[in-house]
């Protein structure tokens, strides 16, 4: 059973996917560091952040973030880390399920993240 979750961003505002991943990266390993920063590319497109969480182990919650506009999340990885990582979302942002596309032994999930009222 795999562990891993791949987190998908995209057209939401760099500081927004910042809150996200660190959220995340508090209760999760990530394939990138900490001080590993989205920065907004420019030219002709949308931008698209991405990110592999471990969701193994539970390393603390994540505390509320604030967000600027509502984020649009795609998850995609097995059925059990894909619920994992969406239950660490909850204590952070208030968390819509917009979709979701199942598979044999994979998942992809759309969430709507917004600032917790």
């Amino acid at each position: 059973m795999s562990a891993e979750v791949v987190v998908e961003l995209e057209s939401c505002a760099t500081q927004d996917a910042h809150a996200v991943f660190s959220a995340l990266r508090t209760s999760f390993s990530s394939d990138r560091a900490a001080d590993d920063v989205p920065v907004e590319v420019t030219g002709h497109g949308s931008t698209v952040w991405t990110t592999t969480f471990d969701v193994s182990e539970l390393k603390a919650a994540a505390e509320p973030r604030r967000l600027t506009a509502p984020v649009t999340v795609g998850l995609q990885g097995g059925y059990w880390a894909v619920d994992q990582l969406c239950k660490a979302l909850a204590p952070a942002f208030t968390v819509h399920i917009l979709g979701m596309a199942a598979g044999d032994q994979e998942k992809e999930v759309e969430l709507r993240l917004e600032s917790r009222r």
